[in-house]
C-alpha cells in the first residue's frame, strides 16, 4: 500500500550525447519529462514538427499497409488472441528492421499502390457493369445505335413512357407531321417504365418526325454505343472478366507481401517510438554545446537512472525532494494481491496530494464483499481456475487485462469460500439430481448457514459488515489526521463520530427493533446501557460544538454543528446499502435453484435428462454472468460512495513516463535495471 515517492531529477549533458541519452531514458521508461527552465538568450528549443510529421506519416503507412495485408492475406487468430498481449523480439531483429527502412517503406507504398490499383479495377467493373445495364434493353437492335443510315433514310433510337403502344406512335406521327410518309416504328423491348423504339424515316423528314415523337414523351438513349449492343455488351463482359483476373492477380501479389508483416509491424512501431523521441527532443532547452532535461522519477529509480547515464556519459545529473507546493504524477506499488484492485482505485481517481493508497485496505474489502455477492461455491471456482488458467497462458497480456483478472481470481476463491458457508453448488443442483435422477436425495451441508433459509441472519451480519468497512474508512481518515499532526481534526471529525456511533449501536442492540430484524434478544449489562448513553451523548454535543471551529460566530458555529449532526442520517443510509449483500446473495441463489427445478420439470428419462443438462449449461451461464456483473457494480459501488466517502477524494495525476509506447511489439532488452 503505497504511493512511490517522486524526486525531481534534472540532467545536463553534452549536445552530442542528445540522442543517446533519450533513447536510454525512453528504453528505461522511469522518468515524466517535465521542465521548469524556460527559453532564455543561452538556452531555446529546437522545432521538430517537420521531423514528427514524418515519423507520424511514415507510421500512419505502415500500419495502413498492414490493415491492408489483414484485408487481403488475414492472419487466423484465435478466441483468444487478445489476451496474447505484445510479441517479444529480439534486440537484434529490431535493429535489422531498422537497417532496412527504407526498403520496407517501398513495401508499404507497394501494398497501398496495389490497394489502389484494385480500388482503380473494381471502379471500371461497376463503370461496364452499369454500361451492360443500359444496353441490355436495346440488345435486339442489330444495327449500331449510333447508325447513320443510308443517303436518303435515318434511324432515330429512343424511349417512349412505358405502355406506349406501335399503333399509338403511329397516330402520334400521323397527327403531329401528317405531310411526312415512310414511316416505320420497331419496337425493341418493353419495360414496366419505358418502351425502346428504333424508328426509320427519310433523312428529309427526321427532324419532322423527332418533333412529333417528343410531344409524345420520346426521348433519345443516354448512352450510345458505335456498335451492334449484343456485341458490345460481350465485348464489355469479357473486358469486366479481364478486370478481375487483374484483380485476383493483385489480391495474390499483395499476399505474396504477407511475410512481411511482422517486419512492417516493427517498422510502425520504430517510427512511433522516434516521433515520440522527437516530441520531447521539441521540448528540451538546449544551448549551442548542451542540452537540459528534467523532469520526475520513482526515488527508488534515481539511482539505477544515475549509474546508467554517468557511467556511460559525461553529464551532471541534479535530484532534489519535491516543493511543498509541487504536486507530483502518482505510481502506486502493490503486492501481488492487491494490485489487481489498482484498476478499481484509478476508475474512482488516483490519491491527491497529501492522500494515501488504500488499495491494500480496499482489495481485502472488496474481495470479501464481492464474494459475499456471488456466494456459490461451483461458480467461485469456475471464475478463480478460469482467470488463473489465462494468467499462466498468457503472460504477456495488457497490464490492464492482468489486473482484472488477478482481481477476478481472488474475487473466485472468496466466492467459493462464501458459497462453502452457504451451502450453494450451482444453488441446490445436488438436491435436485439426486431427488429426481437417483431417487434419494443427498447435499452438502452448510458450513454455516443457508441464506435462503434464514436471510435475517444474512441481513443482520450484512449489516455488521457494512458497520466494519464504514469504521475503517474513518479510521483511515484518524490515520492521516494523526500523520499530518492535525490532533484538532482528529478528536472532532473522528473521535467524536466513533463516540456518537458506537453509542448509538449499543442503544440499538437491545431494541425492539434489533429483536425483530434480528430475530434474536441480546442484553447488555446495565453499565453497557449507560456507557451507550453517554457516548452517544458526548459525540452529538461534542459534534455540534466543534464542527464549525474554524467558524468565529458562536451561532452560526452551532448551526454548522447541528447541520454536521444531521450527517447521522447519512451513515444509516450508509449501512443500509450493504443490504445489497443480502439481495444479490439471494439473487444467486434463487435464480440456480429456479434453474435446477426447470431443468428437472421432464423427470427422470432419457429426454428428462438431456433437457437437464441444457437447461442447466445454458441456465448457469446466464445466472454466473448476469450476477458477476451485479457483484462487480455494486462492490464497486459499496467502495466509491460508502467507504470512499468516509475519507477519501482523489484527484491526482497518473505517473506518465517517457517510454517506448508501442503497438505491436516490444524489444527484449540486453539487460534490465
Amino acid at each position: 500500500m503505497a504511493v512511490l515517492q517522486m524526486q525531481r531529477i534534472s540532467i545536463c549533458a553534452l549536445k552530442k550525447n542528445r540522442k543517446a541519452i533519450l533513447e536510454k531514458l525512453q528504453a528505461m521508461g522511469v522518468m515524466e519529462i517535465n521542465h521548469i527552465l524556460e527559453d532564455d538568450e543561452d538556452f531555446h528549443r529546437m522545432d521538430t514538427a517537420n521531423a514528427r510529421i514524418s515519423f507520424d506519416k511514415a507510421a500512419s503507412s505502415a500500419d495502413k499497409a498492414l490493415d491492408i495485408l489483414q484485408e487481403y492475406a488475414p492472419k487466423k487468430q484465435s478466441m483468444f488472441s487478445a489476451l496474447e498481449g505484445k510479441d517479444l523480439v529480439e534486440q537484434e531483429v529490431y535493429e535489422q528492421i531498422i537497417r532496412d527502412k527504407e526498403r520496407l517503406l517501398k513495401t508499404a507504398s507497394k501494398i497501398q499502390a496495389l490497394d489502389r490499383e484494385q480500388a482503380e479495377e473494381k471502379a471500371e467493373i461497376l463503370k461496364l457493369e452499369n454500361a451492360i445495364e443500359g444496353l441490355n434493353p436495346w440488345l435486339n437492335l442489330d444495327a449500331p445505335m449510333n447508325y447513320g443510315g443510308t443517303a436518303h433514310t435515318v434511324m432515330l433510337p429512343g424511349t417512349m413512357p412505358g405502355g406506349t403502344t406501335m399503333e399509338q406512335v403511329y397516330d402520334l406521327v400521323a397527327e403531329q407531321a401528317p405531310e411526312v410518309d415512310g414511316v416505320e416504328v420497331h419496337e425493341i423491348s418493353v419495360e414496366q417504365d419505358s418502351t425502346y423504339l428504333a424508328v426509320f424515316c427519310l433523312r428529309k423528314d427526321a427532324e419532322k418526325v423527332e418533333e412529333a415523337l417528343r410531344s409524345g414523351g420520346f426521348a433519345k438513349p443516354a448512352q450510345i454505343c458505335g456498335d451492334v449492343p449484343a456485341q458490345a455488351v460481350e465485348a464489355m463482359k469479357e473486358e469486366i472478366s479481364a478486370h478481375y483476373a487483374k484483380i485476383e492477380q493483385i489480391r495474390s501479389d499483395v499476399a505474396g507481401l504477407a511475410s512481411e508483416r511482422e517486419n512492417l509491424q516493427l517498422l510502425a512501431d520504430y517510427y512511433r517510438v522516434r516521433s515520440e523521441k522527437y516530441a520531447v527532443l521539441g521540448e528540451l532547452p538546449q544551448s549551442d554545446r548542451t542540452f537540459v532535461i528534467s523532469g520526475y522519477v520513482p526515488k527508488k529509480c534515481v539511482a539505477d537512472v544515475e549509474r546508467a547515464l554517468k557511467d556511460k556519459y559525461d553529464c551532471v545529473i541534479d535530484v532534489e525532494d519535491l516543493k511543498e507546493d509541487e504536486e507530483a504524477p502518482v505510481l502506486l506499488k502493490n503486492n501481488a494481491f492487491a494490485s489487481g484492485a489498482e484498476s478499481v482505485l484509478t476508475a474512482f481517481g488516483l490519491p491527491g496530494k497529501g492522500e494515501i493508497d488504500p488499495t491494500s485496505i480496499m482489495a481485502v474489502f472488496y474481495v470479501f464483499l464481492f464474494g459475499m455477492m456471488l456466494s456459490d461455491a461451483a461458480y467461485g471456482a469456475i471464475v478463480s481456475i478460469a482467470c488463473g488458467v489465462l494468467l499462466l497462458k498468457f503472460p504477456r497480456m495488457g497490464e490492464s487485462m492482468k489486473k482484472a483478472f488477478q482481481l477476478f481470481f481472488w474475487c473466485g476463491l472468496s466466492t467459493l469460500f462464501w458459497g462453502i458457508l452457504f451451502g450453494g453448488y450451482f444453488g441446490d443442483a445436488i438436491n435436485v439430481i439426486s431427488r429426481v435422477f437417483f431417487g434419494h436425495e443427498v447435499g452438502i451441508k452448510p458450513l454455516w448457514f443457508a441464506p435462503l433459509d434464514d436471510p435475517m441472519k444474512l441481513l443482520v451480519f450484512s449489516m455488521l459488515f457494512g458497520v466494519i468497512h464504514l469504521f475503517t474508512g474513518l479510521g483511515i481518515k484518524g490515520y492521516m489526521c494523526l500523520r499530518d499532526k492535525k490532533y484538532m481534526d482528529f478528536l472532532c471529525d473522528v473521535v467524536l463520530w466513533y463516540a456518537l456511533l458506537i453509542g448509538l449501536l449499543i442503544m440499538l442492540i437491545p431494541s425492539e427493533l434489533f429483536a425483530s430484524i434480528a430475530q434474536m434478544t441480546i442484553v447488555f449489562p446495565p453499565f453497557v446501557n449507560t456507557l451507550g448513553k453517554v457516548l452517544a451523548i458526548v459525540g452529538a454535543v461534542g459534534i455540534v460544538l466543534m464542527s464549525g471551529r474554524s467558524n468565529k460566530n458562536f451561532a452560526l458555529r452551532l448551526a454548522l454543528g447541528a447541520y454536521d449532526l444531521y450527517n447521522v442520517s447519512g451513515w444509516l443510509s450508509d449501512v443500509l446499502s450493504y443490504s445489497r449483500l443480502l439481495a444479490l446473495g439471494l439473487a444467486t441463489g434463487v435464480i440456480a435453484s429456479v434453474i435446477n427445478q426447470m431443468g428437472s420439470m421432464a423427470g427422470k428419462s432419457v429426454l428428462g435428462a438431456i433437457l437437464f443438462i441444457v437447461v442447466f449449461i445454458f441456465g448457469h451461464i446466464f445466472n454466473l454472468a448476469i450476477n458477476l456483473l451485479g457483484a462487480y457494480v455494486h462492490t464497486n459501488r459499496l467502495q466509491f460512495v460508502e467507504f470512499f466517502g468516509k475519507f477519501y477524494e482523489g484527484g491526482g495525476r497518473e505517473f506518465n513516463p517517457f517510454k517506448a509506447n508501442t503497438k505491436y511489439a516490444d524489444v527484449k532488452e540486453e539487460t534490465k535495471l
